[in-house]
């Protein structure tokens, strides 16, 4: 038996078993050294070990709840819903009960839409349970990230409502253009211009005199039904996006400037907006086209904000599609990074709609490229004024969020984070609003000079 026990401590701990004796040993004291190295042989990686939790990080949504937990390494998980009440079961194999995962219990605020509290313990031996108190019923979705950029092993916890929220809701505060302004369904296929009132028509030629059909023919073209435009602020969530020296997230800032355009937006008569995200959050680049094609958006508008390898890269740019490749080695580089925002914001790619995302690429037309550098150009001449630019012409690369194929999409670079001056002015709340006034009126420049027609069939699809 003793001789078992021997062969058996040498062979789990290998070279941290004893050495034969040279001497003979009492039963006592080689039953000692067995017992030590049998311990030893615990530590080797022979003995599956607890993985103990990196961080944990949850991000509140009117969308949906994203909780993610960050580990050393893979580890298998199961989970179930329960009702009466309301509950989300995760288990975890081989993890460690430690205090960052009671953290958890304090990131879960009041004002979570979907969870109302969680609470973590020791299930069963190396089983680690966490249960979710809900507050509605919602549809999980649970899935694994391998590491990419700074993050390692990611388990991903997103909480759907059963029924989400409609981008159209959004746009329901604001009140729709007075009936006479909107175009009848018999002339929704062209642009039209403001019907004069009886005081301007009054001692003017008839309407049917070669000099009254000559003013029409050169009368500025006026928007006349309600303009929806889509502003997407790029990054969030887990993709914080390009970091300055400062410590400042990107995401933070085009949230920033984005919501300073939608304010601005809003107060215009004929105009209204769509926030991809309002919050802190990660949407998928393929979800912020299907946001934008839902409200049925006369224009996206991408905001971000650029960062090079050296610090003295400045200015502001704007991208447009490409359908053959970018334009310049640095732009594609650019797509590639910012297309790259769903691997760190983490998708799951088990629901991830890849024939959607063909189909858009598919549907992209020329037309939906020839308006995008229209609108570009024209908020690339109003950037001029507040800032240096990058490129004095509008890049194009095959950015993913601008896709949609019957919206013209830019987007626009506003500074460089990675130059602490531009940073500095990132962080500014007058640069944001000045910026903010620039892309509008860049924006207004280009529908002035290209009405809006009636509504693409694409956009219902």
């Amino acid at each position: 038996m003793s001789k078992r026990i021997a062969r058996t401590a040498t062979h789990l701990s290998g070279k941290l078993s004893p050495a034969p004796p040279a001497f003979p040993l009492s039963r006592r004291a080689f039953l000692r050294a067995t017992t030590a190295s049998l311990m030893l042989a615990a530590t080797s990686p022979l003995f599956a070990q607890s993985a103990s939790i990196v961080a944990v990080r949850v991000w509140p949504a009117r969308d949906y709840t994203r909780v993610t937990l960050e580990l050393e390494a893979a580890l298998k998980y199961s989970h179930q819903l329960l009702a009466n009440p309301h509950r989300l079961v995760l288990d975890i194999e081989d993890l460690e009960l430690s205090g960052k995962l009671r953290d958890i219990v304090a990131k879960i605020t009041a004002n979570d839409p979907y969870i109302g509290s969680v609470r973590a313990g020791q299930f069963k031996p190396r089983v680690v349970r966490l249960v979710f108190d809900l507050k509605t019923e919602i549809n999980p979705q649970v899935f694994a990230l391998k590491p990419v950029g700074e993050y390692g092993h990611r388990l991903v916890l997103d909480l759907y409502p059963l029924n989400p929220p409609d981008p159209l809701l959004s746009l329901m505060d604001k009140q729709s253009l007075p009936a006479d302004m909107v175009p009848r369904a018999d002339e929704a296929g062209a642009a039209q211009t403001a019907p004069r009132s009886t005081a301007e028509t009054r001692g003017r030629p008839d309407a049917g005199s070669e000099t009254a059909r000559a003013e029409a023919r050169t009368a500025k073209p006026v928007i006349t039904r309600m303009l929806t435009i889509a502003l997407d602020p790029g990054h969030g969530g887990e993709d914080p996006g390009a970091v300055g020296r400062r410590g400042t997230y990107e995401k933070n800032v085009t949230l920033a400037v984005a919501k300073r355009l939608k304010e601005k937006i809003d107060a215009e008569p004929n105009m209204r907006t769509m926030l991809t995200r309002d919050s802190d959050y990660f949407v998928p680049l393929n979800v912020r086209v299907q946001k934008a094609r839902r409200v049925q958006a006369d224009l996206f508008v991408s905001i971000h904000a650029d960062a090079w390898i050296k610090p003295s890269a400045r200015g502001s740019s704007v991208f447009a599609l490409s359908e053959r490749g970018a334009t310049s080695s640095a732009a594609g580089w650019l797509a590639k990074k910012e297309n790259d925002a769903d691997l760190i914001g983490g998708v799951n790619l088990g629901t991830h709609d890849k024939d959607l995302a063909k189909v858009l690429l598919d549907l992209s037309t020329t037309a939906q490229i020839n308006d995008s550098l229209k609108v570009g150009r024209a908020v690339l001449a109003e950037l001029a004024n507040i800032n240096d630019l990058h490129k004095a012409h509008v890049e194009q690369a095959g950015f993913a969020v601008l896709k949609a194929p019957d919206i013209p999409s830019i987007l626009i670079e506003t500074a460089f984070i990675s130059n602490p001056e531009e940073e500095k002015r990132l962080l500014d709340e007058a640069y944001q609003d000045r910026m903010a006034n620039s892309i509008l009126k860049g924006i207004k420049a280009y529908f002035s000079k290209n009405p809006p027609l009636a509504k693409s069939k694409l956009a219902s699809l």
